[in-house]
């Protein structure tokens, strides 16, 4: 009797918690990728051609949820790699893990338990496969793409006694080019902190095995005591400058283009808010491009105008976030494309960083105009201009906000047609605003929402063809963890074959948070 009633206390437990689906074949194949960078090539267009995908315009209509795994936290901002049957992704909490796609079982877990903040990115050499991704705060992580055991790991490269890395690498023969920021900006907050002493960067490392090979300072002078408060606590500057987003590489020209923010303290560098374009093969500085003079801000201006370290006067946190996309407009011109917080887009000549137009889409501000990526499509001669104009208290832009999507003429900047959102409610946490990365497909543009909504657009005329809300519970999940949707921010979507692959619930800034890797997938339709 005793046995029997074990036994049914052991289903009851089984019953009442799901279990995680592991696969019965572990190994992933390798032969088909469908992206190479964060930007989804490296040029940054964010743009899925019709040979890596079969979704368009004319059956978006059939998506429907395939399969949901429930995150291990809610504050989602790794950007999966997609092969013939698997994607891999970060699950921050618990490490990098390789899924079905089909099924969403777990082929194989690398457990981290850090904060994986970066797209997984891949490299093939000598027939092994090698995966790579960054801790926001460890440094970067090699695993064998087969097995997930590890092949190496290192620290942040340079000289930052406080880095953080926040933007995606980029890998281009042999070389990973790491851009590099640092916690500086929100230790300020502490009044006893000495702000601040600390530049963004670049640095390129070999993959192989993380060697240094260059670094280049995006402040070539080091930081002086310019004052002190408290009698004891030293004001200390230039500062500042980070390098918050992925890079762009160009082939042709053997550069490396990127963009920065804005100072932690003053004075100030003619580096801040800029765009650099260095020689990808030493670092140097092929040419630079500063948009905003005099920008100084740090989190300790937050808490008030008045804090010690608050840098006086305070600037606007007028960042270049968004990786720089290089494209091709319909007449053969190569443009080098910038947006920035201020609601900007910049079109500028690669070869030596001068404008060829503006655009202002947004009203900007700290959290305003755009943050994490546009797209474009070549072949229809448009860019994508996805707007958050999130109200960011005494940093929101001038002017009324203009949250939502913008599709501008490549060649000229000009309007070709908008889509502008409402909130759904009037709680913070439901801005209406797209402030994560974009994708393009030949006739359709995905975008994910602050406040929940996956949609997908007409690229030709902006045509709203169909949407998803994600603010649900998810149940019942392929890894057995409960799931919820929230606000769809940081790197957004992915277009792979006949799926969408898109995480909901980054939770900063007061949004909605949640922990669901989403999985779409045409109904009856068979990927290229």
């Amino acid at each position: 009797m005793r046995q029997i009633i074990l036994a049914a206390f052991a289903i009851a437990a089984l019953c009442s918690h799901a279990v995680a689906a592991v696969c019965t074949k572990t190994a992933p194949g390798l032969t088909k990728f469908y992206s190479d960078a964060l930007g989804i090539d490296q040029r940054s267009t964010r743009f899925q051609p019709a040979e890596q995908t079969s979704i368009t315009a004319a059956n978006v209509s059939q998506l429907r949820v395939k399969w949901v795994y429930g995150l291990s936290n809610d504050e989602p901002r790794s950007y999966p790699l997609v092969t013939e049957d698997t994607i891999f992704i970060g699950d921050s909490g618990n490490g990098l893990v390789a899924l079905d796609r089909q099924s969403g079982c777990t082929r194989w877990t690398y457990k981290h338990e850090g904060q994986i903040g970066s797209a997984v990115l891949h490299e093939e050499k000598n027939g092994i496969t090698t995966l790579f991704f960054t801790d926001r705060t460890q440094g970067i992580v090699a695993l064998n793409a087969s097995n997930g055991t590890l092949r190496w790991k290192r620290s942040p490269p340079g000289d930052n006694p406080v880095p953080l890395l926040s933007g995606t690498p980029l890998i281009h023969d042999g070389a990973m080019f790491v851009p590099l920021s640092s916690i500086e900006v929100a230790l300020a907050t502490n009044p006893f902190y000495g702000c601040c002493t600390t530049s963004g960067g670049m640095a390129a490392i070999k993959t192989s095995n993380g060697d240094g090979l260059w670094y280049r300072r995006t402040i070539p002078t080091l930081p002086q005591v310019t004052g002190r408060h408290f009698l004891f606590v030293h004001e200390q500057a230039p500062s500042g400058a980070p390098a918050w987003g992925a890079p762009t590489f160009d082939s042709k020209r053997g550069v490396l283009y990127f963009g920065t923010g804005q100072n932690y303290s003053r004075p100030t560098t003619n580096t801040s808010d800029s765009i650099f374009a260095l020689n990808a093969r030493d670092g140097s500085i092929r040419w630079l491009h500063q948009f905003n003079v005099g920008d100084a801000y740090n989190t300790s201006c937050d808490l008030s105008e008045r804090h010690p370290n608050c840098p006086k006067p305070m600037g606007p946190d007028l960042d270049f976030g968004a990786p720089p996309i290089l494209a091709h407009t319909l007449d053969g011109r190569e443009l080098l494309i910038a947006g920035e917080k201020s609601g900007a887009v910049y079109a500028l000549n690669p070869d030596d960083g001068s404008v060829v137009w503006t655009h202002r889409a947004g009203r900007g501000g700290a959290l305003g105009g755009v943050h994490w990526g546009m797209a474009v499509n070549e072949t229809l001669g448009l860019l994508f201009v996805p707007v958050s104009d999130i109200v960011a208290g005494h940093l929101t832009g001038k002017g009324d906000a203009r949250p939502g999507l913008f599709a501008l003429d490549l060649t000229s900047g000009a309007l070709r047609w908008s889509h502008l959102r409402t909130a759904r409610c009037p709680d913070r946490q439901c801005s209406p605003g797209f402030s994560a990365a974009i994708v393009a497909g030949a006739d359709v543009v995905f975008a994910g929402s602050l406040d929940g909504k996956l949609e997908a657009f007409d690229a030709r005329n902006g045509k709203l063809l169909w949407s998803y809300d994600s603010w649900r519970d998810y149940p019942s999940t392929a890894n057995g963890k409960p799931a919820k949707g929230g606000a769809f921010d940081a790197h957004g979507p992915m277009l792979a074959g006949d799926q969408l692959i898109v995480s909901s619930g980054y939770g900063s800034f007061y949004q909605r948070a949640g922990n669901a890797l989403l999985v779409f997938e045409l109904s009856g339709n068979k990927e290229p």
